[in-house]
């Protein structure tokens, strides 16, 4: 709201002008960074570092540790990257300079999917707040090797070589043992340098780095998460406002001409309309062939719900949309408000689905489950499971 404040007011030129402010030594491959950069290129690092971080103790200790439970939000976050895509492409299908742009709507911010949650209480179950962060870590990965893959436009071979080197290094100190953290925060800096002299985003020096940080196993203090512990308020109160402050500048001037933009048009449809539509039908189409099972205590419609959460594209899609368009200003200001915009509908519509579904209760379980759930609070012989049933729903 304060960068929307900014770009609309008279404060635009001095925001303008924060943002150009360059500050520090000469980094390699780009001389001196400027306020911007260091917010994007620099303090993200650190934001992606927290990401690589999550999503390894997930997949080895957590909610993606166990192979058949990582099929269902793996199909999903599938769908709801490639069907935001193609909508995007069938979008600006016909203006060739923007098909850069496809991967902006295929990811999704987890900070404000689960801040939009917690406003929910109790209208959205456990098993829904599972299974939309566990599709938010593999959406991640998707974004990070997107990133890594496709906005890499010019490679310095050299510096790319010294980059895989320090890495498979700090990977070494990890499999001989070392659990001091220094060694490989020194790393971290060492390596983001490397990285950004490479033509590789830098951020993804975060990633690297997570995936040598030792996990620690057993009762053992794990260095992993403890670095997780101590970086996350610093990420989630600092980096990510400071970031959403420099990248969502958006000037509204234009109006409905604005978002009309094949850029800004791709980008909300894809977010609003492409990630329910292709979560939702692949985890649909996915359970109707047998691949994967529905969370036990939800309903479609909480699943759409939870779909259209998936929307929320604020903090990777603008981070994407400004790595799309090198030196194309108007493109990039399209895809902020496109973010923007679609981010708000999907905030508001899921809100909406999930606040006002109904909660599935024991009446929808079987009589003999349901009895199984409640029989151990009553000593009565004389109650009855169906009693039981019968006094849960009152209750509920």
């Amino acid at each position: 709201m304060l960068a929307l404040l900014c770009a609309n007011t008279p404060l635009e030129a001095a925001y303008s002008r924060l943002l150009q402010f360059e500050l520090g030594p000469a980094m390699p491959g780009y001389g001196v960074l400027d306020v911007d950069h260091w917010i994007s290129e620099g303090l993200m690092a650190v934001f992606f570092l927290l990401i690589g971080l999550e999503v390894k103790r997930e997949w080895f200790q957590g909610m993606l540790s166990n192979p058949a439970e990582r099929r269902l939000p793996i199909i999903a976050a599938i769908g709801g990257m490639v069907v935001p895509a193609l909508i995007y492409l069938a979008v600006v299908a016909t203006d060739p300079a923007h098909v850069r742009g496809w991967a902006i709507p295929a990811a999704t911010d987890i900070a404000f999917a689960i801040g939009v949650l917690a406003i929910l209480g109790r209208h959205a179950p456990a098993s829904i707040k599972l299974l939309l962060v566990t599709i938010a870590v593999v959406d991640d990965v998707g974004a990070v090797a997107i990133i890594a893959l496709v906005y890499t436009p010019d490679l310095n071979v050299a510096a790319l070589g010294a980059a895989i080197a320090l890495t498979v290094l700090m990977m070494t100190l990890t499999i001989f043992g070392l659990r001091r953290l220094w060694p490989y925060l020194v790393g971290f800096a060492a390596l983001w340098v490397l990285v950004l002299a490479s033509g590789v985003h830098a951020t993804v020096a975060g990633v690297l780095t997570a995936m040598a940080v030792p996990l620690g196993q057993g009762g053992k203090k794990s260095p992993l998460r403890s670095l997780e512990h101590r970086i996350h308020p610093w990420v989630m109160f600092g980096i990510i406002p400071l970031f959403g402050f420099s990248s969502a500048g958006v000037n509204l001037g234009g109006g409905f001409e604005s978002i009309g933009h094949p850029v800004a048009l791709g980008v909300l449809l894809g977010l609003f309309l492409g990630k329910q539509l292709g979560v939702f039908g692949a985890i649909y189409v996915a359970e109707r062939a047998g691949l994967v099972e529905r969370p036990e205590d939800t309903n479609w419609l909480q699943i759409w719900g939870a779909a259209v959460l998936c929307g929320i594209g604020f903090t990777m899609s603008l981070f994407i949309g400004a790595l799309a368009f090198p030196g194309d200003p108007v493109a990039i200001e399209a895809s902020k408000l496109g973010t923007l915009a679609g981010s708000l509908l999907a905030a508001l519509l899921g809100y909406v689905i999930l606040r006002f579904a109904p909660l599935v209760t024991a009446t929808e379980l079987h009589t003999d489950q349901a009895a199984d759930l409640f029989a151990a609070d009553f000593d009565d012989e004389d109650v009855s499971p169906e009693m039981l049933v019968r006094e849960d729903h009152l209750h509920r």
